[in-house]
């Protein structure tokens, strides 16, 4: 389980440093310290930051040569701080040393929150009177260079971030670059920065070495394949929608280290500690999903359907996971209600940026909003009915996945290839023979899997099962209407599964 966590953690700081020139320990050192057994003894923290530092050299050189090939890195006015920062790197190592876990760890935390929300606020950092490059300091200037370089050069070695957020606020508030060559300058100081802490962090602490280098090696590999995307991502589009990323992902995950943080408190409460092993379960499904589907959407020429039902399948498969992994109905229906809750603000927020209309084009306005908030409602509904009135867990789990599975296999066949439309007058004659035929094979499948391994049935009742279910879904999703099918297709699937499938 730590593997995956280390993956994450990775592909996280990857992404903060390609997007908005973090360090990687403002992702990773969170992760390691609360989520990794491995990483809570005396001195945790400090092989957490050594390993995040290492992970930054490449990563950060990746991320400085893309952000160069596009003009964007200034050392003529970052050249001051970059001298200043990396004299007290050393020291700050030292000092990080010597204050151990405590220190270091309850920092980190407070930090990846506060730069996330700082992100969101205001995510676009530049100035209106952006220098221009390689314009000569002014005495202010100067002063400011030599003051942030230094405090900055300390904190990079005392608490392993790199100073990536704060080189970049001070570029771009004080010093008046604009945010990509903000980001640029920054990476190429962090290459540096990152060398010397993680080379001292080493000497000073020789076992990081030998006890934990299979899981820097992973770390390095994971975080500048992320990085080198993430880059190439951000050159591409707007400064706003960098910020807006970043701080989404770096408030979400802030808020999920500190809820680990402080669990003892919070574990009082048995329904709650439930609800937050729901969205723990989200965090670990869905972030790292939407870190791969980001790049496919603005890097690639996906279809827009495609890329929409890409979306819906991870939202029908973390709503039949988190079921399948919750410790009560109760906790399983109100972590999807609140998803709901988070769901709408976050959307009507997004609607309103320009890139929003770009990376999910929709059928009418709102709909994509409406869409996914339909689907965790009746996700909460078919919690509640299943598995609260019935007690059927795992048919609850299989109603939703066959339903998602179905419904995406319908789309991404029936519109590219649905020639032979389903012409009755009982249909709207916009489905296809090709669609529903695809819907009732994966729903098939996708049912008699989740019947054979979770649910235990014999293979020929399973057989029938799943087949009698898939094939009314199937129909009902023919011949409603398609506003209504969101409902009356996982309603006539759980149904058929809860009359042939309970046991």
């Amino acid at each position: 389980m730590e593997t995956l966590w280390y993956v994450i953690a990775s592909l996280g700081a990857g992404i903060g440093t390609g997007l908005a020139g973090l360090s990687a320990a403002t992702v990773m050192v969170p992760i390691l310290i609360v989520l990794c057994p491995s990483f809570s003894g005396e001195t945790g923290a400090y092989q957490a930051t050594a390993i995040a530092l290492a992970s930054d050299i490449l990563g950060s050189a990746v991320t400085a040569y893309t952000y160069a090939r596009h003009r964007n890195i200034d050392l003529k006015r970052g050249g001051l701080m970059m001298a200043c920062i990396l004299a007290m790197c050393t020291v700050g190592s030292y000092v990080a040393y010597l204050a151990g876990n405590v220190v270091l760890g309850a920092f980190t935390l407070f930090l990846t929150f506060c730069i996330g929300i700082r992100f969101l606020v205001k995510p676009d950092t530049s100035r209106p009177d952006t220098a221009a490059k390689g314009a000569r300091l002014g005495p202010w200037e100067v002063a400011v260079s030599l003051f942030f370089g230094l405090t900055i050069g300390f904190g990079t070695g005392f608490v392993g971030t790199g100073g990536g957020m704060m080189m970049l606020v001070v570029f771009t508030v004080f010093l008046g670059m604009d945010l990509k060559t903000a980001v640029g300058t920054s990476t190429f100081i962090m290459t540096f920065t990152a060398l010397i802490a993680s080379v001292s962090h080493i000497l000073i602490h020789p076992a990081i070495l030998t006890e934990k280098w299979d899981v820097m090696l992973l770390c390095v590999a994971v975080a500048t394949a992320a990085s080198l995307v993430s880059a190439r991502f951000a050159n591409r589009v707007a400064n706003r929608t960098v910020g807006l990323v970043t701080g989404a992902v770096l408030t979400v995950l802030g808020a999920a280290m500190l809820i680990l943080h402080y669990w003892d408190f919070l574990s009082g409460c048995e329904l709650i500690v439930q609800i937050l092993s729901c969205f723990g379960v989200f965090l670990a499904y869905v972030i790292p999903c939407l870190m791969v589907l980001a790049p496919i959407r603005f890097l690639t020429k996906v279809p827009s359907f495609v890329f929409r039902k890409l979306l819906h399948i991870v939202a029908f498969t973390f709503s039949a996971l988190m079921i399948h992994a919750a410790q009560s109905w109760l906790a399983a229906t109100l972590a999807a209600l609140l998803a709901v809750l988070l769901i709408y603000p976050l959307l009507t927020f997004c609607e309103k940026q320009a890139w929003y209309a770009r990376a999910l084009v929709q059928k009418s306005p709102g709909e994509v909003k409406r869409s996914m908030i339909m689907i965790f409602t009746v996700v909460a509904a078919v919690s509640a009915v299943a598995w609260g009135v019935f007690g059927q867990q795992k048919l609850a789990a299989t109603a939703i996945l066959m339903w998602g599975t179905g419904d995406a296999a319908a789309a991404l066949v029936g519109i590219p290839f649905g020639r032979h439309k389903v012409r009755s007058r009982w249909t709207d004659g916009k489905k296809s023979w090709e669609g529903s035929g695809a819907m009732l094979a994966v729903a098939f499948l996708s049912g008699m899997g989740m019947l054979l391994f979770t649910q235990g049935l014999a293979l020929p009742r399973a057989l029938l099962t799943a087949a009698i279910a898939a094939l009314a879904g199937t129909a009902a999703e023919l011949f409603s209407p398609s506003e209504y099918d969101t409902v009356t297709v996982p309603a006539v699937t759980l149904v058929m599964l809860l009359a042939l499938g309970s046991v």
